[in-house]
């Protein structure tokens, strides 16, 4: 399950810092800033709102309608036209071209297996103009391997809690994440627990080189630190650039 109950209690304590550091990232890399830009797993829309208050014309595609009614909603709040699709990244039929796709929040790591990575790549090939941009992020196998197993994070206030454990998958470089609410009834005088279990999977740097090759992609870089870093063995997460073929 992705991000039902979670929706609205990740939009509200997501750290806010890292949609600037994406922000900065994202407006650094690409080249024509008054071109169309799909963001794919947009989310709750900040980075989009960010980019559209910019002078980006910004597309947001997500799963999660739960997500989009907040991206709709945050849209509305900041007074920016953003066009809102729900849909699956692994297919992206009926969509126009972009000069730029963005995928922030490893949301390519929710991908189940190598397949469905080579499907997004070559979905956000096509749906890209001649000499356009691919801006992503991944976790690293340090992430999945090292940090994660053993984490822990808990939230609560008057009206709700949230537990987050992470644990090692049997698959390599993967982790499960398990998500536990507890939601006040004010009808029951009691409180709602909610489950989810989150997945998430990552790979090593030449497979995602590889599978961005076979896809087409050329002019491939992999920094860390939102761009500002070189790759190092305890990096935590990948930031890739990459172009269309002219």
């Amino acid at each position: 399950m992705i991000y039902q109950t979670f929706a609205k209690l990740y939009d509200d304590l997501f750290d806010s810092d890292l949609y600037d550091d994406w922000l900065t990232y994202a407006t650094t890399e690409i080249e024509q800033h008054k071109q169309p830009l799909l963001e794919l797993a947009c989310g709750a829309g900040r980075l989009a709102v960010m980019l559209a208050s910019a002078g980006v014309p910004v597309t947001g595609f997500d799963l999660s309608e739960e997500m989009l009614s907040l991206a709709d909603q945050h849209a509305q709040e900041a007074g920016v036209s953003l066009p809102l699709i729900q849909g699956d990244m692994r297919d992206l039929t009926g969509l126009s071209r972009f000069q730029t796709v963005t995928c922030f929040a490893d949301s390519l790591c929710y991908l189940t297996d190598e397949a469905a990575l080579q499907t997004v790549f070559e979905q956000v090939y096509q749906h890209l103009n001649d000499g356009g941009q691919f801006l992503f992020d991944v976790i690293s196998p340090y992430q999945t391997d090292e940090v994660y197993p053993g984490y822990m994070y808990n939230y609560q206030d008057e009206n709700q809690a949230f537990l987050w454990e992470s644990s090692s998958d049997t698959m390599p470089h993967s982790v499960i994440h398990d998500l536990t609410f507890f939601t006040y009834n004010q009808q029951k005088e009691a409180f709602d627990r909610v489950v989810e279990t989150h997945h998430e999977r990552t790979y090593p740097v030449e497979t995602y080189l590889l599978r961005l090759k076979q896809s087409g992609f050329e002019d491939v870089s992999v920094t860390a630190e939102f761009g500002t870093q070189v790759v190092q063995k305890t990096t935590t997460r990948w930031f890739f650039s990459c172009r269309k073929r002219r």
